[in-house]
């Protein structure tokens, strides 16, 4: 059957689980041919049947979604959406400082006082009615063991062993914590939104009443469209009047421009840089190639796998063991010894309470968080501590090549005269030649010559698209371009390149030789691979729309193993889910770019790694983590900090789980209180921030 499709902004959606039981519960929905939410922008994209009542399946999603995850709703436009986002965030903010006032208050109070106690579990019901009604919600749903329900029944259990002081305290910090990660998660979603847009706003339309400016999208396959210097290519076409040179780094990433001409075909996303070219539409916008790409990035998001939160996982497990203790606790010992059962009841409440997460609550975020100030510190943001989570466990890394790593810069790499013609003889020549053109190998032939040749020593100069100049220097006619502009000259070239582009250079019909450039590699390309290998990153791949022959160049000087080239992006997506689908999941695989054209494969990548310093917004902001200094070499620092944080994070762990074991023995056998248990958990817990903190000193010592 038909389907029309739906894409459907959202808001509220926090949770990465309850995302995927929304996505389970719609797609099971009458009249549903498919769903998909994408976490990371918060968009819902929704097949419906054909014959089906659009409006009427849309408050059903509405209803699942309140159900699912309270708060969360389908919003008409996303300016609305972002207002609300900040306009909730800022109430969450007010409340939590009224509860923080109220809590302080009640700590200087007279202990054990009616006004103490109201305070308490004022500042509890502040900071904790959101826990109490997910825990309470989960549970009439049959969803019971998780972090929510534990610091339920362990605050409780404190109230009622009347430590109103302890159960405030747990939900304060949980809320802290959770109110930083859904700051986090928002700013995110919102630069996505406001800076992911390379759309061509306009096109030149050809019509019988001359140029009208229309929108791509009104524009039909065979109407014919002019594009000055300067703008970007609408729709792709086919150029049937007109020369220019194309720059088309916002797809292939690559700084070497394209010459085209007449036949030609030429793709939307690029950018017109010389002369105006006329085109006849060949494609659809929407099919048209930077359609594409948009809607790859906004995709591929939604592919990625979710990490979800440390303490959730932790949670699942470690909930049901400890309430299944505390019952045993409370019930087989009074059985077992005949004694009355309300003394093991009160053990198995101090049971409860020793074992709140607190110290996990506040040392594993802060954990992660001492890692990523850690990790700013060298100039690498890292946008979750998921992220730095799943960083440590990388074992594959797979590259852009162009401004990540290497410069987009050509050089000459190297001059090749024939015999009769020094070294600096042909480089006289190609840049006499080259002297007037604005194409990046001209610049690159002029700075490896050092100075400005004489104007006075060359009567004429002539571009010839897509082949090379043509110009008088010294009354000698020079030709300078590729092998084609000497073929057309009947002119021989038998050199073989060693390696990335040539330029050709003829004089006065005697072919002079071959002057080679490349790309030139960042000056921490070479070490920064070879750290990374120390590291244990033993697979590495590179990607690239150069040519293969440049590209296997690169990849050999860096000793990268693997190389796929000539890629447009759809192409780096499918090469890059053929390399996860290898790894089974066994490890994360991350992706480091820096272009518009990588920034759909950085956000289908299980980490995107953008470079911060040239980088385009869209890859910046669709990336987990951003170098925010270029430097590819910080790629070592940041798998180093995060091998370190998630060991500090476990050995918190272990840390907080010993104490709580001992206590926890202790307390069975009736020889712990409950103020020394929770001496012993606010003591745990401030080593164990301590230990986090140690995370940050720790990256200033990175080499």
């Amino acid at each position: 059957m038909k389907t029309t499709k739906h894409e459907w902004n959202l808001k509220g959606i926090c949770c990465a689980n309850c995302a995927q039981k929304i996505v389970t519960a719609v797609q099971n929905m009458e009249g549903v041919a498919s769903a998909r939410l994408d976490f990371a922008n918060a968009k819902f994209y929704v097949e419906i049947l054909d014959g089906q009542d659009t409006g009427s399946i849309r408050e059903r999603v509405k209803t699942i979604m309140a159900d699912i995850e309270p708060g969360s709703s389908i919003v008409d436009d996303v300016p609305e959406q972002e207002e609300n986002e900040e306009g909730s965030f800022k109430k969450r903010i007010a409340l939590y400082i009224g509860g923080l006032l109220l809590f302080i208050t009640a700590i200087i109070l007279p202990k054990e006082s009616l006004p103490e106690t109201l305070l308490f579990i004022t500042a509890w019901l502040i900071f904790g009615g959101e826990v109490l009604a997910k825990s309470f919600r989960n549970i009439l749903k049959g969803r019971v063991f998780d972090e929510n329900f534990l610091m339920t029944i362990a605050t409780i259990g404190a109230f009622v062993l009347g430590e109103y002081a302890e159960g405030a305290s747990v939900m304060l910090f949980y809320q802290i914590g959770e109110l930083f990660q859904g700051y986090a998660v928002d700013r995110s979603r919102k630069s996505i939104r406001q800076l992911l847009d390379i759309k061509p706003e306009f096109a030149n339309l050809i019509t019988e009443n001359g140029l009208i400016r229309a929108q791509p999208a009104n524009v039909r396959i065979g109407d014919r469209i002019k594009v000055f210097p300067g703008e970007k290519i609408p729709l792709d076409g086919r150029v049937i009047e007109g020369h220019s040179s194309v720059d088309t780094s916002p797809l292939t990433g690559e700084s070497l421009p394209r010459d085209v001409q007449e036949g030609d075909e030429v793709l939307s996303g690029s950018i017109n840089q010389t002369g105006v070219l006329t085109l006849e539409v060949i494609k659809s916008y929407e099919n048209s190639t930077v359609n594409r790409i948009l809607e790859l990035v906004q995709t591929a998001a939604g592919k990625k796998a979710v990490t979800e939160r440390f303490i959730t996982r932790f949670a699942a497990k470690y909930t049901p063991a400890v309430v299944g203790l505390a019952a045993i606790l409370a019930i087989v010992p009074p059985i077992l010894t005949q004694t009355p059962f309300s003394q093991w009841a009160y053990r198995a409440l101090v049971f409860l309470v020793i074992s709140c997460p607190c110290a996990l609550v506040i040392s594993i975020p802060l954990g992660f968080f001492g890692g990523i100030g850690a990790a700013s510190r060298r100039g690498i943001l890292v946008k979750g501590g998921n992220y730095l989570e799943a960083l440590a466990k990388v074992d594959t890394m797979v590259f852009d090549k162009t401004g990540t790593l290497t410069t987009g810069v050509f050089e000459v790499t190297g001059i090749a005269p024939r015999p009769g013609f020094t070294g600096q003889e042909l480089l006289y020549y190609a840049a006499c030649a080259e002297s007037y053109s604005t194409h990046p190998l001209a610049r690159s032939i002029l700075s490896k010559y050092g100075q400005n040749p004489d104007p006075d020593r060359m009567d004429s100069h002539e571009e010839i698209p897509g082949r090379g100049v043509r110009a008088r220097v010294d009354g000698k006619q020079v030709l300078c371009g590729n092998r084609s502009l000497l073929k057309d000259h009947q002119i021989d070239a038998d050199d073989v390149p060693v390696s990335g582009t040539s330029l050709y250079v003829a004089v006065d019909g005697i072919y002079a030789g071959r002057i080679d450039l490349g790309d030139a590699l960042k000056p921490d390309a070479r070490s920064a691979i070879e750290r990374l290998r120390a590291l244990g990153i033993q697979n590495t791949v590179l990607l690239t729309g150069d040519t293969e022959v440049t590209a296997r160049d690169v990849a050999k000087r860096l000793g990268i193993g693997r190389v796929h080239a000539q890629l447009l992006p759809q192409d780096k997506v499918t090469v890059l889910e053929r390399i996860m689908e290898e790894k089974q999941g066994a490890n994360p695989v991350a992706f480091v770019g820096d272009g518009i054209n990588d920034a759909a494969v950085i956000s289908r990548a299980d980490i995107g790694i953008a470079m911060g310093g040239i980088g385009s917004d869209a890859a910046i902001e669709a990336a987990d983590i951003v170098i925010m200094n270029d430097e590819v070499g910080k790629l070592g620092d940041a798998v180093t900090i995060a091998r370190k944080t998630r060991r500090i994070v476990y050995q918190n762990i272990v840390l907080a789980l010993g104490v709580k074991l001992l206590f926890l023995a202790m307390a069975t056998g009736g020889l712990a209180s409950l103020w020394e248990a929770v001496f012993a958990d606010v003591g745990v817990a401030l080593l164990a921030v301590l230990n986090a903190m140690r995370i940050i000193k720790a990256g200033d010592r990175l080499h």
